[in-house]
Parts: C-alpha cells; structure tokens; sequence
C-alpha cells in the first residue's frame, strides 16, 4: 500500500465494491443451487477480507512505528481511517439520494 491515506482509502473501498460483485452477480453465474461450498466460500472471503484489509490500514503504519516514527504513524493510519469514513459517508449520502430519485 501506501503512505497516501486517500490511496489506501479508495484501495479498501474498491476491494469492497469488489468483494460485493461476488454474490451480488454470483448466483446469475453459477446459479441458486444450495451447496457446502457456499458457506466455505463466504467465510473465506471474509478471512481474505480481513486479511486485505489489515493490510490496506496498518501495513505501512506498522512499518513506520517500528522504526521508530511513532506519530508519523499514527497519523497515518487515523488520516487513512477518517478518509475511508468519508468515502463511506459518500457512499451512503449517493445511495440515499439514489433512493429518492
């Protein structure tokens, strides 16, 4: 990743839209047949996600804070956290006006 918190942020935002591609248009590929396989793959998609994201947010915050740029990293990792917060907002402010369109 980065040390632009708006690059980490629209990182993780675009990892989400694609993450929600999955079973959004996943049942039109493979169809609503029930299998074990479902659940597996979700749960593992949300270890990936965990995963991916862990490393969007604190891969360089945590590199930084071991070396010994502790407020650096810091404010890294919360300018990173509140850009993702704004991006969300957006998202949900675009919904919203989307909905009474």
């Amino acid at each position: 990743m980065t040390k632009n918190p708006l690059l980490n942020a629209l990182a993780a935002w675009g990892y989400i839209a694609l993450v929600v591609m999955v079973p959004y248009y996943g049942s039109d590929l493979v169809g609503d047949g029930e299998s074990i396989l479902i659940p597996i793959g979700m749960l593992s998609l949300f270890v990936l996600s965990a995963a991916v994201m862990g490393t969007i947010f604190f891969y360089h915050p945590a590199q930084m804070y071991l070396d010994g740029q502790k407020q650096e990293a810091l404010s890294l990792f919360l300018k990173t956290l509140l850009t993702f917060a704004l991006v969300t907002a957006l998202v949900f402010a675009a919904a919203l006006l989307l909905a009474w369109l």
